[in-house]
């Protein structure tokens, strides 16, 4: 007789209940609350720090405001003693104020509109010295307008009035008597490109001096004191240019009228009739 339970060798296996098991996870109790804890600073360490802070800024606004680090000395350098003065009395109203609360902006403004003055640079040198350094113009020809004469600087700017045979050395631009000429100004224009093309003379050791400084639509020519033109044509590779002049210039016959460097690879010169070509 069949077995109706199912429980015979044929029969399926009875089912088993799944059984869940919960694994414990450890904790430390307080543990976590104090290792973030140590993380948080205390009250007495913000204490601290805001005590700090406030105490450095109340020595800053004391050292600004008060004679602590006041100017007593005023240090130029790199400026001719006379610039050197003007300089000191430009800065003059800094003497006794704090270094933290002199106006370097203000300061080099002031410097920068002083004639004989290319560049400045300022260092507060505690505890009482505010040095300059200073970067003068380079005076490169002398202006002349009328009976006047004025130093220009290689920056196209006037620096000084000068008697009219001063300076021999430096080449003679002649300015029309409409352009205004005064130490601080600059040049612009013609009067420009004349200071920059006689630029690179100063101190170069040409061998002859530019009494006069033509400039046309394109082209530039110098007058030497010889009486020869000095044809550099266009305003571009002027060192170059004057560089082969000065080299052609004793090479030239005494009748020569002019050189031509407009071309410096073919310098040409000589009289109307006869030329000297270059190598």
């Amino acid at each position: 007789m069949a077995n109706r339970s199912g429980r015979g060798g044929g029969g399926a296996r009875p089912r088993t209940r799944a059984e869940s098991v919960v694994v414990p996870f450890p904790r430390s109790g307080t543990g976590d609350r104090l290792a973030l804890g140590r993380l948080v600073p205390s009250g007495r360490s913000l204490a601290l720090a805001f005590a700090l802070l406030a105490g450095a800024v109340g020595s800053y606004i004391v050292a600004r405001e008060t004679a602590l680090f006041g100017v007593r000395q005023i240090a130029v350098e790199g400026a001719p003693p006379g610039v050197a003065r003007q300089v000191e009395r430009a800065l003059g109203e800094t003497r006794g104020t704090s270094l933290l609360a002199v106006d370097i902006a203000a300061a080099r403004t002031a410097i920068q509109q002083l004639p004989w003055v290319a560049a400045v640079s300022f260092d507060r040198a505690y505890p009482h010295t505010l040095r300059v350094t200073i970067t003068p113009e380079r005076p490169v020809a002398v202006a002349r307008q009328g009976k006047n004469s004025f130093l220009v600087s290689a920056n196209g700017r006037v620096v000084a009035r000068v008697d009219k045979g001063a300076r021999l050395e430096l080449a003679r631009i002649w300015v029309t008597r409409n352009v205004r000429l005064e130490p601080g100004l600059p040049v612009t224009g013609d009067s420009l490109a004349a200071v920059k093309a006689v630029s690179p003379l100063a101190g170069s050791g040409f061998p002859q001096r530019v009494t006069s400084v033509t400039v046309g639509e394109e082209a530039i020519t110098l007058r030497l004191r010889s009486g020869l033109e000095l044809r550099l044509g266009e305003p571009i590779d002027l060192e170059l240019k004057l560089a082969v002049a000065a080299a052609v210039l004793p090479k030239l016959q005494p009748s020569a009228t002019y050189l031509d460097v407009s071309v410096p690879e073919r310098p040409v010169g000589g009289a109307a009739l006869s030329t000297w070509t270059g190598p």
